[in-house]
């Protein structure tokens, strides 16, 4: 049996880390047994605080037991790898790599490829309409931002990592709706020819009518529904087995994507999304695109 014996001087609760415990205040942050690196033991600590649920720089160092700037540097650093993400009110989250081999991984229901390819393809998105990009998961009666692409200038939508929004309004919610079949299981049909919804949310400022047609061409429009002055164009992204897992998004001010965004970029956006689709291993996109994954006219 492997034994295992902590290294001189990185015993946990003893000083032997300088400056900061691996013990927290309250005894939560307190961890069996170090690896003998202390910057991954710290690191553990700020990655298990976040799973428990989100929190701000200063429920962290107290949950921890580390520094204020210890905690933060890791914090960032561990953002930067998307093992740490930021809700609506700046708290630290799990990120989705942490969330997708966690015991949370159903909330977040993406294979490994798609999670480490979403940034290219969204950027590449981003740059070519020039406006912001977003992959979303639902959770239950909300949609959880995964990855984001922001614009770089002038007026724009800003939806951070780990932001958690209603399913009652937005592109991006109507195709969470659109694909659902009964069992979730997504029946393996083709964008455009999807199962039925289970039904639309109480307070929802769209109707059956309208996931009908999202379902009929393919991908969702939204001008002033989740904000006024702000229009999206979203599509399904499908798992190998055809069900939608994610929804990708567009996003910015309806004075420049217009009243129906879907017009100029439904297209555009499909086609990001079917490359998504292919990364996770579903054959049956329907969107032809150029080698960089959108159509030859996405920057028209």
């Amino acid at each position: 049996m492997e034994q295992r014996i902590p290294s001189p001087g990185l015993a946990v609760g003893t000083p032997g880390l300088g400056a900061d415990s691996l013990t927290g205040a309250d005894g939560i942050g307190t961890q069996e047994v170090t690896s003998g690196v202390g910057v991954l033991d710290k690191a553990a600590l700020v990655l298990s605080a976040v799973e428990a649920g989100p929190m701000s720089l200063g429920e962290l160092v107290a949950r921890t037991g580390l520094s204020r700037a210890t905690a933060h540097r890791l914090a960032m650093a561990l953002q930067t790898h998307r093992l740490v993400g930021r809700d609506a009110d700046g708290r630290f989250v799990a990120g989705p790599r942490l969330a997708a081999g966690s015991a949370t991984a159903a909330l977040w229901p993406l294979p490994w490829q798609v999670l480490q390819a979403a940034p290219t393809v969204l950027a590449e998105l981003r740059d070519a309409t020039g406006e912001s990009t977003q992959l979303y998961v639902r959770r239950g009666a909300e949609r959880v931002c995964v990855a984001a692409a922001e614009s770089g200038s002038g007026l724009r939508d800003t939806v951070p990592v780990g932001a958690i929004l209603p399913m009652t309004a937005g592109s991006g919610a109507q195709v969470l709706l659109a694909f659902v079949s009964g069992d979730d299981a997504g029946g393996g049909e083709a964008p455009g020819q999807g199962p039925r919804t289970g039904g639309v949310p109480a307070g929802s400022v769209f109707d059956e009518a309208v996931l009908a047609e999202v379902r009929a061409r393919g991908w969702a429009q939204s001008a002033g529904e989740r904000e006024a002055g702000l229009a999206s164009v979203s599509a399904p992204v499908r798992g190998a087995s055809g069900a939608v897992i994610a929804a990708l998004s567009m996003s910015g001010p309806d004075g420049r994507l217009t009243r129906a965004p879907g017009e100029l970029f439904g297209a555009t956006v499909a086609a990001a999304a079917d490359r998504l689709s292919l990364i996770a291993g579903y054959t049956r996109v329907s969107h032809v695109t150029t080698p960089s994954g959108l159509p030859a006219d996405a920057t028209a």
